[in-house]
């Protein structure tokens, strides 16, 4: 058998054990594994199981060692670190805060502040499930305490906590950047204008539903004076400057993207401490909670570098570049294939998951057709974001139902989710279609 169908075969039986619900880390690795066995027992055409101990052995510890080791990687527990840090200092919650008081009289006003929110707290954590967690617990029990139809109340929040994946910091740009080796900090920047993009289609969203049912978002009565908004902007301002030193130094070439993540660790710590927001046992649990989080994600990660490097060892990505090109598809055909498989997948499978899996064969034949891999990886993550709210699965939709529990079924929220997903989409064909939205700011940066 021949290594590109070795390799076909262990893509197939990856998608079965993920069906099955078998952890994606177990499943990647073990199926590279015996994969890598089995090409090397049978590569001089008898089997010999004694020749292959060593190279797979090789190809499993050497691939797992050189990501863990990575310095790119030390990104993904700094960012994680200042998303609950940052939670725990109550500067992600200030940004919902003052966006609900200067917004809190407008027909909807509450959700635009929700959503807002999100948008606050992903440009400071870039965690899209943490975000939606987070904001979650926060907005969604006060809206339907006003009196706003649960489908709104949930969806607005299940969809804004998407713009985490988008909105820089992302934790799934870092481990995009890292598997296709592209500049994170280029990434970051190409993530501003669609994740805004995006933010503002939800508040539209949103403005839209109320104007049509004014029912499903009661007016507050609750007013504020000028002196309580101003107030309540003024309070946010670690949050901004949190944001500023995170896109204004990667962008002005004064930090790297791994720099302004440990300078805003750094920064968020004090302001808490400063604040009196923030005490030792808050800084220990938020220590905890990230070491239990990038842990996760570093195993995937690592159990994902294997089987990349497995899929190289099979040959099976030239092979289907071949078939593509061979079959002469069009750029805008291409892409639509793509797109097809993401969202598929992500009606089944978590986004670190899906872009671990689909990646070793996706790069080499957007590479084929020349495409730029930051607009790619912009479209990627976007596709993702999509299928965090895309139903059955929707990992959003079920975080957001855990917290509100019996007051909003899992079959209301995906009701309400269809109007933000209409944006989404839209939002899609537009970064596919125009690639200046995703490259303006990069190209600006260089």
């Amino acid at each position: 058998m021949d290594p590109a169908t070795i390799g076909l075969i262990a893509f197939g039986t990856v998608i079965f054990m993920l069906a099955m619900r078998i952890p994606i880390a177990f499943t990647l690795a073990s199926v590279a594994t015996t994969g890598a066995f089995f090409i090397y027992a049978t590569r001089t055409g008898d089997w010999a199981p004694e020749r292959a101990i060593k190279p797979t052995s090789s190809m499993v510890f050497s691939n797992s060692y050189d990501l863990v080791h990575s310095y790119e990687l030390s990104m993904i527990p700094l960012f994680v670190a200042l998303g609950h840090i940052a939670y725990k200092a109550e500067i992600t919650t200030k940004i919902y805060h003052a966006a609900k008081v200067w917004l809190t009289r407008l027909p909807g006003g509450v959700a635009m502040a929700s959503v807002m929110g999100c948008g606050g707290f992903s440009a400071i954590t870039g965690s899209s499930i943490a975000c939606a967690s987070t904001m979650g617990k926060i907005c969604t029990p006060e809206m339907l305490r006003m009196g706003y139809d649960p489908r709104l109340a949930t969806a607005s929040v299940a969809a804004g906590g998407t713009l985490g994946s988008l909105i820089p910091p992302s934790v799934l740009f870092i481990i995009y950047g890292i598997f296709t080796e592209t500049s994170i900090s280029s990434l970051f920047l190409a993530g501003i204008l669609p994740g805004l993009l995006t933010l503002a289609g939800f508040i539209l969203v949103i403005a839209v539903w109320v104007n049509r049912r004014p029912e499903v978002a009661p007016v507050n009565d609750i007013t504020y004076s000028a002196s309580e908004r101003w107030r309540a902007a003024y309070e946010s301002w670690p949050a901004v400057l949190l944001f500023v030193v995170i896109i204004g130094g990667i962008y002005g070439g004064i930090f790297t993207a791994t720099e302004a993540a440990a300078v805003c660790v750094t920064a968020a710590t004090l302001i808490g401490f400063a604040q009196r927001k923030l005490t030792l046992p808050d800084l220990w649990d938020a220590v905890k909670e990230t070491c239990v989080q990038t842990s996760a994600i570093f195993i995937i990660a690592a159990c994902a570098k294997i089987f990349v490097a497995f899929i190289a060892l099979t040959g099976v990505a030239p092979v289907i570049v071949q078939a593509v090109t061979d079959a002469q598809l069009s750029v805008v055909l291409l892409m639509l294939c793509i797109a097809v498989i993401y969202l598929l997948l992500g009606m089944f499978l978590d986004p670190i998951g899906i872009m671990v899996l689909t990646l070793p064969l996706m790069i080499p034949l957007v590479e084929s057709y020349d495409l730029n891999l930051i607009w790619f990886g912009v479209v990627v993550i976007k596709l993702l974001e999509i299928g965090l709210i895309t139903p059955p699965v929707g990992l959003n939709v079920f975080v957001i139902a855990n917290v509100v529990g019996r007051e909003a079924p899992i079959d209301k929220i995906f009701a309400g989710i269809t109007r933000f997903l209409s944006v989404d989409v839209i939002v899609l064909l537009l970064i596919m279609a125009f690639p200046a939205i995703s490259l303006l700011i990069p190209m600006a940066a260089r």
